[in-house]
């Protein structure tokens, strides 16, 4: 056994294309997490096998109130289905409620290697000048990621740039439980090396009050976010009171990218009507704000109205959510269960 990952083989995984994400149940969801991951992982469950978590396991390395968990995992639950993620296409479940994700974490701890996780920048953005205060678990939970994704097999994993350095450390721990467990030579593609989907247009929605920084729940101005429960008028007031600058929309993207408010507003738009920043130009340039943020409320309330109304129907009688949720684990364990087996059968424990 070394401690280098070693080069993944050659031949290709034979297993099904699935796709795994989750979303960590951590307080409202707004536009940003909507445009840059619900919407595209309704429209994955058409393409390949999906299995969409709820993080809760992630979500505890930091504090939780435990007496709000449990709603927050319904809400984001919620979320998904008024997305558009059907249970009958796509697995959707708690992550705590399939142990085995915890269990093939800690066979991945005992594979890879401590500079590995040195190397997670994330780590060190999240922790900040209190790395000695911050739990084993933030540290550690790009291994759990790494359970997560390879307990299924998954091929596919939707990223963004903060998470691609965490699907790096998983493919190199998929690479050396490849090399280092088994016959003679390992186990050839025992694992998958999963690859990124890149999330493409509308991954990454900035606050309506400043172009410069992402569109985030912890920003204490509620007018800078869209929230998925917002109903119909506050969307449209938060469209209409969102910053922007004097001038017209320009007619070149390179003219957009300088004025950081604009491009953002224009990037909404597109991303919502499923269009190109260069299309939504092609109709608005030269045009001011006054013309501009009238459409886009109009579109916004068009597209988000509806989830909002959604998920306030399913939490207001969360038996339903419950029931998909429960289906949903009692399946991602049918699949679960299987892969801890063998691989506690390849590690050589006891009654494998």
């Amino acid at each position: 056994m070394t401690d280098q990952a070693p080069v993944a083989a050659s031949d290709a995984y034979a297993g099904p294309a699935r796709v795994l994400s989750g979303v960590q149940p951590s307080g409202a969801l707004h536009l940003g997490n909507y445009l840059g991951a619900l919407v595209k992982f309704a429209r994955l469950q058409h393409e390949m096998d999906t299995f969409i978590f709820v993080a809760d396991l992630h979500a505890i390395t930091v504090w939780q109130d435990p007496a709000l968990l449990a709603q927050q995992t319904r809400e984001i639950a919620a979320a998904y289905l008024a997305a558009g993620l059907d249970p009958a296409k796509a697995t959707i479940f708690p992550q705590s409620a399939v142990p085995e994700h915890a269990e093939l974490a800690w066979i991945f701890q005992c594979v890879a290697r401590l500079g590995w996780l040195d190397r997670m920048t994330q780590f060190k953005e999240k922790s900040g000048k209190n790395k000695e205060r911050s739990s084993v678990g933030l540290y550690t939970y790009p291994v759990l990621q790494a359970a997560d994704i390879l307990i299924y097999k998954a091929t596919h994993v939707p990223v963004g740039e903060d998470q691609k350095q965490h699907l790096e450390l998983t493919r190199d721990i998929a690479a050396k439980f490849n090399h280092d467990f088994g016959i003679p030579g390992g186990v050839p593609n025992f694992f998958p090396q999963p690859d990124p989907l890149i999330q493409g247009p509308g991954a990454r929605v900035m606050s309506l009050r400043d172009g410069s920084a992402k569109m985030s729940k912890s920003d204490p101005s509620d007018y800078s976010r869209i929230n998925l429960t917002d109903d119909a008028d506050a969307i449209a007031t938060k469209v209409k009171k969102a910053r922007t600058d004097p001038e017209p929309l320009p007619e070149t993207l390179d003219e957009l990218t300088a004025r950081p408010e604009a491009d953002n507003l224009v990037g909404i738009f597109a991303a919502l009507d499923g269009r190109t920043k260069a299309q939504v130009l092609a109709d608005y340039a030269g045009k001011g704000f006054g013309t501009f943020k009238p459409a886009l409320a109009e579109l916004a309330v068009e597209k988000l109205a509806p989830v909002g109304e959604t998920m306030r129907r399913l939490l207001a009688d969360p038996a339903e959510i419950d029931a998909i949720l429960a289906k949903g684990a009692q399946r991602a364990r049918e699949v679960a269960a299987p892969t801890v087996a063998e691989v506690k059968k390849l590690v050589g424990f006891w009654g494998a």
